[in-house]
């Protein structure tokens, strides 16, 4: 079973430069260990109507989604309401999560830190190992802090607990190929039938003019998918290459994750 996984990444101060994000690629390394990949990206600030409206086609879209950030009981934190609204449910105080926020934080939870246990109706927690905190699923988008120490083990947990079936023993690769003195415009009509003759596999074209390495005008080309089937392509990509009458150099395959 195949399943799109991505980002929505929520911050004012990621726009603003204040801070670097460092979720995305995080969670792309969290995903390659499990034979995954990261299909998709969405950066977003604080405002409640543009939130809102990436987790309206989020939900409609059928993804693993994981949006980080935006959890909190601050005034710029909207992501819990605008989740609720999205989905057209009311926010309602989890009772585990509740448990959780009142064991850790005793009468101090109340009257603001009781605010993050405010799902919307229907959701499930995703335990926080740092400091019980709970993110929360509706559906296959799931919801984490913007903290890195507590977002990166939660994402691992939904993984574990919850898309093992996701999980693929045999990730995909790339291999790829260097044309020397190769035009993009001369290899269009050849690119084209390769992607029709290899539906599965993801064809990428990387021109360069030259470099430190290779001072002549080049184009790298590369195979992504299962193993067997770009062993096949990378092997007919060179030989049609061969026949045109370019020199062709292999670079190493190289495992997508």
């Amino acid at each position: 079973m195949s399943m799109s996984v991505g980002a929505l990444i929520i911050g004012d101060e990621l726009l603003s430069g204040k801070r670097q994000d460092k979720h995305m690629q995080a969670l792309i390394r969290i995903l390659a260990a499990r034979g995954m990949k990261l299909a998709w990206a969405e950066y977003l600030g604080d405002d409640p109507a543009r939130i809102e409206a990436a987790l309206r086609r989020a939900f409609a879209g059928g993804d693993l989604v994981f949006s980080f950030g935006g959890i909190g009981a601050t005034p710029d934190d909207h992501t819990r309401a605008c989740a609720a609204r999205a989905l057209g449910a009311p926010l309602e105080l989890h009772p585990e999560a509740k448990a959780l926020i009142e064991g850790r934080f005793g009468a101090d939870a109340y009257p603001h830190r009781i605010l993050m246990g405010h799902f919307p109706q229907g959701a499930a927690i995703i335990p926080n190992p740092v400091n019980q905190i709970a993110g929360f699923s509706c559906g296959s988008v799931h919801f984490l802090p913007g903290f890195p120490s507590m977002a990166w083990p939660m994402a691992e947990w939904v993984l574990d607990t919850h898309c093992r079936h996701l999980f693929n023993d045999q990730p995909d690769v790339e291999q790829s190929c260097i044309a020397i003195k190769a035009r993009e415009g001369d290899l269009i009509g050849l690119m084209q039938d390769f992607t029709i003759r290899y539906p599965a596999l993801r064809l990428s074209c990387l021109p360069n003019f030259g470099s430190e390495e290779i001072p002549e005008m080049h184009i790298e080309f590369g195979f992504a998918g299962q193993p067997a089937l770009v062993e096949i392509a990378i092997d007919e990509w060179v030989k049609a290459l061969q026949a045109r009458g370019y020199e062709v150099r292999a670079n190493n395959p190289q495992a997508e994750n």
